[in-house]
């Protein structure tokens, strides 16, 4: 049903108080036109210090070893390291980490699905996901995702847990530990060499290798640049990025059938048709509809959300996103990473340009869905990187993670230097980690199930990275 005028501006009054939320967080640069305070209003009492309490971890530390930046008192270990580590088939680590998920195991262990994010034929890269038998969708494709165990004595195992899908991003991780792996590209068999149409969801099981023989899409998600995914533990909605250009992609909702309850292997037995999936729609407190999520230029800004069913969710001869004619659809600039946290779910727009978007040039925006109120609200907004070759300026957020230390902890794909870095409430950021190692980009953000451990990847060639250190409740403020 849509959200209509009276009901939307007794939401927005609520969510424009405020929301009490863990990963809350406010305005991290200033863009033009994008807020009505000054600088001292947005970083509060200083940029390092609040109220008397230190914000992050101090300066960063050059590594020696020329990997990773820490700040002192930290250190990092690298874990698996493509064409360096080896699985237990004795194969190389595969490359292009992306997308990755942490999951306790038994007796103190910790598991990780990690995405690899290797798009075209696999002859083109020298370390694809290799083909274990029963875990192969397409052997014409080079992507997929390993599954990593880390013992308590340090001591680690890689497997393969899904191979032969191509460009997997991001993802999401699930209420009952599973991984849910998106395609971020949307070939049909006969294209790039592939033999099986691409562009689906997949599901990985790290704690059970059986369940993932005989791969299977998850075809009710829809068929198109998937990025992110999330999912909804109480109402079951799935609600899923896509990151796409010409037109800009979209962020949808599955609505699951009557009767259907979320489990382990459960949505492996769907049909290609089950459930609804929906298009967001965005309209202002006006009752004006958004067009693009560009348009936003306050921390604050709330839009009532409406959902449009999509005609052909398996897109057979039109993209999904270019099935919505001008006026029925909201669009976002790389929609990105997401995260399910204090009830809703988290969504990042990684940039827009006056010259792309139709609203203002931004570089980064996190906004916060609240499936209760119907509300979308901006929570994040960077203003345009001018120098993003000097260390401290942040652009480009991807992948986004809920801290347990308050905040949010953000992976940079910006255009210099990459960084890991938190954002407070109230939106004052702190360095945690900077690439020393080349320019590309960190993905797979996440916290291990105890908090004692940040993993995160850079991307090319491929290394992932555990971070400990003397970790510590971040200021509000």
């Amino acid at each position: 049903m849509p959200l209509n005028r009276r009901e939307f501006t007794k939401q927005t009054a609520v969510a424009g108080a405020g929301l009490a939320l863990t990963g809350v967080v406010g305005a991290l640069a200033t863009a033009p036109e994008a807020l009505a305070s000054d600088e001292s209003e947005v970083y509060g009492a200083g940029h390092g210090e609040s109220h008397g309490h230190a914000l992050g971890y101090g300066p960063l530390v050059a590594d020696p070893e020329g990997v990773l930046a820490l700040p002192a008192g930290f250190s990092y270990r690298i874990v698996t390291h493509s064409g360096v580590t080896r699985m237990e088939s004795g194969e190389l680590t595969p490359s292009n980490h992306d997308g990755t998920a942490a999951f306790a195991g038994p007796r103190g262990t910790t598991y990780l699905v990690n995405n690899h994010e290797l798009y075209g034929p696999r002859v083109n890269w020298p370390h694809p996901v290799p083909l274990t038998e029963g875990l192969v969708y397409d052997p014409t494709a080079p992507g997929g995702c390993t599954v990593v165990e880390i013992h308590r004595d340090g001591t680690v195992a890689e497997w393969v847990g899904l191979a032969g899908t191509s460009t997997n991003c991001a993802g999401g991780s699930t209420a009952w530990g599973t991984w849910l792996t998106g395609e971020e590209n949307s070939d049909l068999a006969g294209v790039n060499g592939m033999t099986k149409d691409h562009g689906y969801i997949f599901e990985v099981d790290p704690r059970d290798r059986g369940a993932n023989l005989d791969p299977k899409p998850i075809k009710a998600f829809g068929r198109y640049d998937h990025e992110a995914v999330v999912i909804d533990p109480k109402r079951g909605h799935a609600y899923l990025t896509e990151d796409a250009a010409l037109p800009f992609g979209l962020l949808f909702r599955w609505v699951p059938p009557k009767g259907f309850e979320h489990g382990r292997g459960k949505l492996r037995t769907l049909a290609d048709d089950a459930g609804v999936l929906q298009a967001f729609k965005c309209t202002d407190s006006g009752g004006r509809f958004v067009d693009d999520l560009s348009r936003a230029t306050r921390i604050g800004t709330v839009y009532g959300v409406d959902w449009v069913d999509v005609p052909d969710r398996d897109a057979r001869t039109v993209p999904v996103r270019k099935q919505f004619g001008p006026g029925e659809v909201t669009r976002g600039c790389k929609l990105e990473g997401m995260w399910w946290a204090d009830g809703g779910a988290y969504v990042v727009s990684s940039f827009a340009r006056a010259e792309w978007s139709p609203g203002a040039a931004h570089d980064g925006q996190v906004w916060f869905y609240d499936p209760k109120r119907r509300t979308l609200t901006l929570k994040v907004l960077l203003g345009v990187n001018a120098a993003p070759e000097e260390d401290g300026a942040l652009d480009g957020p991807d992948n986004i993670t809920v801290s347990p230390y308050g905040g949010i902890v953000i992976a940079e794909d910006g255009r210099g230097l990459q960084h890991l870095f938190g954002a407070t409430d109230s939106g004052r950021t702190y360095p945690i980690a900077r690439n020393d190692l080349n320019d590309a980009e960190f993905t797979g953000v996440c916290f291990s199930p105890d908090g004692g451990t940040l993993f995160a990847n850079i991307q090319e060639p491929g290394i992932l990275l555990a971070i400990t250190g003397p970790w510590r409740r971040q200021p509000r403020r």
